[in-house]
C-alpha cells in the first residue's frame, strides 16, 4: 500500500469534515501540478478526460490499465489528494478488489465506482443501463473489504436517468450501508439539484457539477465534494478556438504574451528544481 495515499485521504478526510470540497477535473500531469500551484486542496482525474487524452470517447474503451497508468502519474506530480473515477471496477467483485488495491498503489486518495453495465457511458450521456443494486451491493462490499488502508470509497449510482428518483435514492442509501464513505447520484442536471440535496443531503454526498451552477449557490447546500469540470470545458473551448483561429486567420490571440504562458507552466513543473538537479549532478 502506498503510504502517500493514505496521508492524502487523512488530508481529504479532514478536508470534508470542514467544509465543501471543491476539486477541478484534470486528466494529465501539468493540469493537476497547475491547480495545486494555484491554491486548490484537492483534485479530481476525470473519466471522460482521460478516455479523451487518448482520443476515445468515455464509452467503456479505456481499459483499467491505462485508467491506472493515467492516475499513478497525476499521483505523482502533486502532494493534495486526488480523487479518481474509476468506472465500473473493470469488472465483477474479485476485479473491483484488485481495483482497489491497485488505485490505493497508485497513491490515489479517493474513487468512485458505479453501477452502469458494461460498456458504460459518460454519465450525462442517454442509453445508460444499471445492473441489479444487489450485484452492485457485493461490488461496494469487495471494494470496502479490498481496502487496507484509509483510501475514500464513493458509490456512484446512475439510475436517474433510466429509473428515476426514487430507484436512485433507494440505491444510493443501500450503497452506504455496505461500508462505502459517500454516495455520488450521477447525471443530476441544474433541475434536479434541490431534489438530489433534499432527498440525500442528511447523507455524506458528492456533487458533479456539471450543470456549472456557481459555487455560491451550490455551497449552502448539502454536498461535502463537488466535482467542476469547468476549467477542462474551458481548455477544449479555447484549444478549439485557437486552432480554428491560427488555421483561418494564422494567428493566435493571447491574453497573455507567450513568454509569461511558457514560464507560468515551467514554475507549475518545477522546472528550477530539476535545473538545480541537473547541475548538482552534472
Amino acid at each position: 500500500m502506498n503510504n502517500q495515499t493514505t496521508l492524502n485521504s487523512k488530508s481529504l478526510a479532514q478536508q470534508l469534515s470542514q467544509g465543501t470540497v471543491l476539486a477541478p477535473f484534470v486528466y494529465d500531469g501539468l493540469q493537476a501540478k497547475l491547480a495545486q500551484k494555484i491554491g486548490y486542496d484537492a483534485i479530481y482525474m476525470t473519466g471522460f478526460g482521460a478516455s479523451a487524452r487518448l482520443g476515445l470517447p468515455d464509452v467503456g474503451l479505456t481499459t483499467f490499465t491505462e485508467m491506472l497508468d493515467n492516475a499513478r502519474t497525476i499521483a505523482s506530480t502533486v502532494d493534495i489528494p486526488l480523487i479518481c473515477d474509476a468506472d465500473t471496477g473493470y469488472g465483477n467483485a474479485l476485479n473491483v478488489h484488485r481495483t482497489v488495491r491497485e488505485y490505493e498503489n497508485a497513491g490515489v486518495a479517493a474513487m468512485h465506482l458505479e453501477d452502469q453495465q458494461w460498456p458504460k457511458r459518460c454519465g450525462y450521456m442517454e442509453g445508460k443501463s444499471v445492473i441489479p443494486a444487489g450485484e452492485m451491493q457485493q461490488k461496494l462490499r469487495a471494494a470496502v473489504d479490498a481496502r487496507r488502508g484509509d483510501m475514500i470509497i464513493i458509490g456512484r449510482t446512475d439510475a436517474l436517468q433510466s429509473d428515476g428518483w426514487n430507484e436512485a435514492e433507494d440505491r444510493a442509501r443501500s450503497y452506504l450501508e455496505e461500508g462505502v464513505d459517500m454516495i455520488f447520484v450521477d447525471g443530476v442536471g441544474e433541475k434536479d439539484v434541490a431534489e438530489y440535496a433534499r432527498r440525500l443531503g442528511d447523507l455524506p454526498v458528492l456533487f458533479n457539477n456539471v450543470p456549472m451552477i456557481h459555487m455560491a449557490d451550490i455551497e449552502p447546500l448539502p454536498f461535502n465534494l463537488v466535482l467542476h469540470p469547468g476549467s477542462m470545458m474551458a481548455l477544449m473551448s479555447a484549444l478549439t478556438g485557437s486552432l480554428k483561429e491560427l488555421k483561418t486567420k494564422g494567428t493566435v490571440t493571447l491574453s497573455q504574451h507567450p513568454n509569461e504562458i511558457f514560464m507560468a507552466a515551467l514554475d507549475a513543473l518545477d522546472a528550477e528544481h530539476f535545473s538545480g538537479l541537473a547541475n548538482k549532478y552534472s
